[in-house]
């Protein structure tokens, strides 16, 4: 992860440019960066990158110029989590960060779905800022979906397993 440089002033072009260039070249689905109430948020569709600049919540110190590709976000409404039966727990991403299923790579994973889980079981890590975060199961049961892949990026409160009470 490279250092943070020049938080103190709102993002250029040049800036969103290389944001977007990132998205391009990675397996991203979206990035969200905000800087002194300047949000710019770039989500893939299909194959293409459609970048959007949100209005500063509060007057940023100097003016930033809004190339033409650019528009206002709408409100954006939370995503709702995948339908879920009654009985089921889903087991959320406490952060955002790259989700791994195993502790190291070619290792078996935490869990398998049909698995049954006791609580304070290790389901899987998130690495955030170089750091492994292991999550644990919040209740014992039956693990019935893995939502995300290996190695994925996951955003807070993203849901990651569907789990049946036992």
């Amino acid at each position: 992860m490279r250092r943070a440089t020049g938080m103190g002033r709102p993002m250029d072009l040049k800036e969103i440019r290389a944001l977007l260039k990132l998205v391009e070249e990675s397996n991203i689905e979206e990035l969200e960066v905000e800087r002194q109430g300047l949000r710019v948020r770039i989500r893939r569709r299909g194959e293409n990158v459609t970048p959007v600049l949100a209005a500063p919540s509060s007057p940023p110190l100097s003016p930033v110029p809004s190339p033409p590709a650019l528009q206002a976000a709408p409100a954006a409404a939370p995503a709702a989590p995948p339908a879920r039966a009654e009985n089921l727990v889903t087991i959320e991403s406490p952060m955002v960060g790259t989700f791994y299923r195993a502790p190291a790579p070619g290792a078996e994973p935490y869990v398998k779905e049909g698995q049954v889980v006791e609580k304070g079981s290790v389901l899987c890590i998130i690495e955030a800022m170089k750091l492994m975060n292991e999550i644990e199961a919040e209740v014992k049961g039956r693990i019935t979906s893995v939502l995300v892949e290996n190695a994925q990026p996951v955003e807070y409160a993203q849901p990651l397993f569907l789990v049946e009470p036992v």
